[in-house]
């Protein structure tokens, strides 16, 4: 295969990003392969990542090493390996050594990074019909959500962000996001108001926290912690592996379970680079991912068990929600400015959870 990448116009602090985690990074995990970003360190930014008949691609992932969505993407990348005989590999960029969500994907776009693993609150600028699949208090459960996005109705959102040179691949579990607190528990919707709570970087996400009366604060995912521990903040939202992984949950030790979204994961590809693949390559590319997310589930299946059971085992403070329909008529607006044009497709989507 020809392989012909165009240079990559990016800022210097792109570059500098680059070079600091390419030299001598190394990280096995059980059966995945070995990724040496070192090994390659003569290959810069401004050059086709390919050398000796070998195509090399660089996948942005923010979660620490370890984690569900981040084993999961090394399992990705060696299955691409194997299956491409060694001429295809993936290497994998963890802990955000590649930026920020926000940043990876704007990397994306212009070629700078050519596979990320993303939350879909941080691809709404790219397409708002996204918003769909994170409204709030939307699934009945988890499957109910698999259901969706295992169905014409997720293909249809994983070709969705091809006008923006983005080709979804795939989709991860994120499971269902939580409000926890420093201080006050939290029972009711009224214990929300004024409450400064940490947001993913989304107009949508910043639209559900206010409508819910709190005071969104738009952070970085790796300034959460420190941001709890000085008390810039009251809470934040996530999930449970990521409320005990990060850390979050020795700052801000009350956690209710209100599950007020499920916002599922994407891993997204360059779509000019992905084109510049043969069809077979493409193909192997693409169900090397659907593998990956079959994995990813029972992965994140089992995390969100057993951090649970240590939580509570540990004397962690979980609280439910007294009136959780409160909370679904607060985000009523929510609905209105983001769901109205879209009415029968939430329709379509509450009516599989039949």
């Amino acid at each position: 295969m020809k392989y012909n990448r165009r240079i990559w116009a990016l800022a210097g602090c792109s570059m500098a990003v680059f070079l600091l985690v390419c030299i001598g990074w190394n990280h096995t995990d059980g059966n995945t392969a070995v990724h040496k970003a070192g090994e390659i360190k003569d290959i810069s930014l401004h050059e086709p990542m390919e050398r000796d008949g070998k195509i090399y691609l660089r996948l942005a992932d923010n979660q620490r090493e370890g984690y569900p969505t981040s084993v999961a993407c090394d399992y990705f990348a060696n299955l691409v390996e194997e299956r491409s005989q060694g001429r295809i590999e993936i290497l994998t960029f963890h802990s955000s050594r590649l930026g920020d969500e926000k940043s990876t994907v704007n990397q994306l776009r212009y070629g700078g990074i050519d596979i990320v693993r993303v939350s879909i609150a941080l691809l709404y600028d790219y397409n708002q019909e996204l918003s769909v699949l994170q409204m709030p208090y939307l699934y009945k459960d988890s499957d109910h959500m698999w259901a969706i996005l295992d169905s014409d109705i997720g293909d249809y959102f994983l070709a969705s962000l091809r006008d923006n040179g983005m080709e979804g691949l795939c989709w991860y579990d994120a499971g269902a996001r939580n409000f926890y607190t420093v201080n006050k528990e939290i029972r009711s919707v009224k214990d929300l108001e004024g409450l400064k709570i940490r947001v993913q970087q989304s107009n949508f996400m910043i639209d559900l926290i206010s409508a819910l009366g709190a005071d969104p604060v738009d952070l970085p995912y790796e300034e959460v912690r420190m941001a709890l521990h000085s008390h810039r903040i009251d809470g934040a939202e996530n999930n449970f592996p990521s409320y005990i992984s990060t850390g979050h949950s020795l700052m801000a030790p009350n956690l209710v379970m209100d599950e007020h979204t499920r916002i599922p994961e994407m891993i997204v590809m360059n779509k000019k680079i992905l084109d510049e693949f043969s069809t077979e390559d493409q193909e192997l590319i693409r169900q090397a991912a659907l593998d990956s997310s079959l994995y990813q589930r029972e992965l994140w299946k089992s995390e969100e068990e057993g951090n649970r059971k240590r939580f509570v085992a540990s004397g962690g403070n979980i609280t439910y929600v007294e009136d959780k329909d409160a909370f679904i008529r607060k985000v009523q607006p929510i609905y209105d400015v983001y769901g109205k044009k879209y009415k029968a497709l939430l329709d379509e989507i509450e009516a599989r959870a039949e």
